[in-house]
């Protein structure tokens, strides 16, 4: 019988009788120097030891060695058996996906012989070659159908030198390579059980009547009754196919429940539901318009209720007359169509106002900062909470790292006068160095924490204050302790400049305050030709009693000849696509503010004939900036949104990092091109 080779920890402990022999001749050396009659007696034992122990090893080898190919032998004959009869789907192959071997269950569920020896491939299309290469560094999972059932598929090395493949199992295989081992797993009864548990999960919708008190008291009264009668039943009768439940809770609030397997069916339809209740006439002049909060994929009841109360609060910070979707993490949009709901009411304004100089008072400063490239709403803003605070007496302080040339008149008007303090203006920097926690942070004209002048600041301060005009989207300021985001409004500035009307009895507003809060309004509203409505003129007003100059503000707003080229070249250069876009690039300029001037662009790009949107692409600091602009007819939101930015219906616009402008424009085109396929824009 050839002598068998022991490796790893069996040969060391086999042989272990064998190193104490050198041990103890070491010891018995050593014991000479010391005491030489108790060595010659150690030496006799050492060599009485050694003897006996070849002679054991040498008398009881060859039954040692017959019991461990005795034990090698059951062990595989047991192993062996274990595989055959697994009842879990087995098979073994090469590099090349050739099968070695598969045990029983295998071969009934494939339904091949156990001889079968093609290529793996030929039963399962989905375990392909690069799969099987794949396996020999990293074990993974395949999801695969085979006929009526899905399996998954586990796959992972196995080493030649694995009792698993012994001579008995596998007995051609190349001992230079490894093998791949495969499981099957037949998940169709779990698939099956899980998608009917998610189909009959419950979701929690709330909807509201956006403009309730305002189309009734359009209505006469004899008629109002009926309104509410007709709008309560296309309610019910668009959910009735769903077995939802409806409950009315308020007036214009309601709850519905029913099961996720019917939310497909919804979102298809893309809620049909808001252009049916805008269609209701029963002599009110005002279209009847609705929201829906819809939270789903919470791991309790309770999670998923929280989930529709944020989602109706998202669809009501985004101006109403749409439906949100909130499950988990992601929110989904339908509708917002039309034009943000305005409401002429002034009492949430005044809410705010109260509020807002409740935690003032209750603070020891302020610091203002509004996104990144400020622009003129969003120095008018901070101006307007600088106002806010000085009646008070708080420390402000106004957070401004770049001054770009549009805005350096305004800046001056301040900086040159002596009422100020030096420090009205400071840098991230030196704020961070102020903040405390007796701090209040407040973040004007945006509600993305990315697109903030100091993002670092909102992670050093827990009293945090948003106010802004934008649509809010799945990125938002998390946390404030007061959050006042209207959509509909013109700009931030209007929003201050009615918070101001309440927030104190009377407020004290020089004319070079007010002319910053004017020029804001200004600005954002293309000298009132958009997104105007009663509110906007009367903050206006507002500003004029309190001495802004219309004159002295347009003054202030010139630009420069290089910047009016700059435009002029701009809109030169523009593109049609569609007929209905008009798609400009500003790659190089020497202004010094070039996304300014191409926000200017895309407002004077509008002014052609047949163009219903049109967008301005600059790149700046490392950046693709995009400005885009329409009338009434196209939603340029929900276009910015789905290359990560924002805004409103009519003005919008995101910031790209790490593409050219060539890669951006082509994925606008492809934006546009996938919303008119889906028939989400009408040409």
């Amino acid at each position: 019988m050839e002598t068998l080779q022991y490796k790893g920890r069996l040969k060391n402990y086999l042989k272990l009788p064998l190193y104490m022999i050198i041990v103890f001749v070491i010891g018995d050396i050593v014991m000479f120097f010391y005491d030489t009659n108790l060595a010659r007696i150690i030496s006799i034992f050492v060599l009485f030891y050694s003897a006996s122990t070849f002679l054991f090893y040498k008398m009881h080898r060859q039954h040692f060695e017959a019991d461990i190919i005795d034990y090698a032998i059951h062990y595989g004959t047991v192993q062996k058996e274990l595989l055959k009869n697994f009842k879990v789907p087995y098979v073994i192959t090469d590099y090349q996906g050739k099968i070695m071997w598969m045990n029983d269950e295998f071969a009934k569920v494939t339904d091949k012989q156990l001889g079968y020896n093609k290529s793996i491939t030929s039963i399962f299309a989905e375990i392909t070659r690069e799969s099987i290469e794949k396996a020999k560094t990293d074990s993974f999972d395949i999801h695969i159908d085979f006929f009526d059932r899905k399996y998954l598929a586990c796959l992972q090395r196995m080493e030649v030198s694995s009792p698993l493949v012994g001579s008995e199992i596998v007995s051609n295989a190349d001992e230079t390579e490894g093998l791949v081992a495969i499981l099957l797993y037949d998940e169709t009864d779990y698939l099956s059980v899980k998608q009917q548990l998610d189909e009959e999960h419950m979701v929690i919708a709330l909807l509201y009547v956006d403009n309730y008190d305002e189309v009734f008291d359009s209505v006469e009264n004899a008629k109002q009754s009926m309104l509410k009668a007709v709008i309560d039943r296309r309610i019910n009768k668009y959910f009735a196919a769903s077995q939802a439940i409806v409950r009315q809770l308020e007036k214009d609030k309601y709850l519905i429940i029913f099961q996720n397997k019917y939310l497909a069916d919804f979102e298809k339809d893309r809620f049909s539901l808001i252009d049916d209740i805008k269609s209701i006439k029963m002599g009110n002049e005002i279209e009847t318009t609705i929201s829906m909060g819809v939270g789903t994929g919470g791991s309790c009841y309770t999670q998923s209720a929280e989930y529709s109360h944020m989602a109706i609060d998202i669809a009501l910070a985004r101006g109403g007359c749409q439906v949100v979707i909130k499950n988990g993490s992601k929110v989904s949009y339908y509708g917002a169509k039309g034009k943000e709901v305005e409401r002429n009411t002034r009492v949430k304004a005044r809410v705010k106002a109260q509020a807002l100089r409740e935690i003032m008072d209750s603070r020891e400063d302020v610091i203002v900062m509004g996104h990144k490239m400020s622009d003129a709403d969003c120095l008018g803003a901070a101006i307007g909470v600088y106002c806010a605070a000085r009646q008070i007496g708080k420390p402000v302080h106004i957070v401004l790292d770049h001054i770009t040339g549009s805005l350096r008149p305004l800046i001056e008007s301040f900086t040159n006068n002596e009422e100020y303090a030096e420090d009205m203006f400071i840098s991230s920097e030196v704020a961070l160095n102020m903040v405390t926690d007796r701090t209040l942070v407040m973040v004007v004209d945006t509600n993305r924490p990315t697109y903030v002048e100091c993002p670092e600041l909102l992670n050093q301060s827990k009293n945090i204050v948003v106010i802004d005009h934008h649509r809010q989207i799945e990125e938002v300021i998390e946390g404030p302790i007061l959050s006042y985001i209207e959509p509909y409004a013109s700009s931030a500035s209007e929003m201050i400049a009615e918070v101001l009307q309440y927030f104190s009895d009377k407020i004290e507003i020089n004319a070079t305050e007010a002319d910053a809060i004017y020029a804001g309004i200004l600005v954002d509203t293309n000298n009132f030709m958009s997104k105007t409505g009663v509110r906007t003129f009367e903050a206006a007003a507002f500003l004029r009693r309190n001495g802004a100059e219309v004159t002295r503000v347009r003054k202030m707003l010139r630009e420069n000849i290089d910047t009016y080229k700059a435009r002029a070249e701009i809109v030169r250069g523009a593109d049609t696509y569609k007929g209905i876009f008009a798609i400009a690039e500003c790659r190089e300029s020497k202004v010094e503010s070039p996304t300014v001037v191409g926000a200017q662009a895309s407002n004077e790009l509008l002014n052609i004939v047949g163009i219903k949107a049109s967008f301005v692409l600059t790149a700046f600091n490392d950046k693709v900036y995009i400005s885009s602009r329409s009338i009434d007819e196209i939603d340029v939101q929900s276009i910015m949104a789905r290359l990560g930015g924002g805004g409103h219906l009519n003005i919008a616009g995101a910031q790209i990092s790490g593409k050219s402008i060539d890669e951006v424009r082509k994925e606008l085109e492809d934006t546009l091109d996938e919303m008119i396929e889906k028939g989400e824009i009408k040409l």
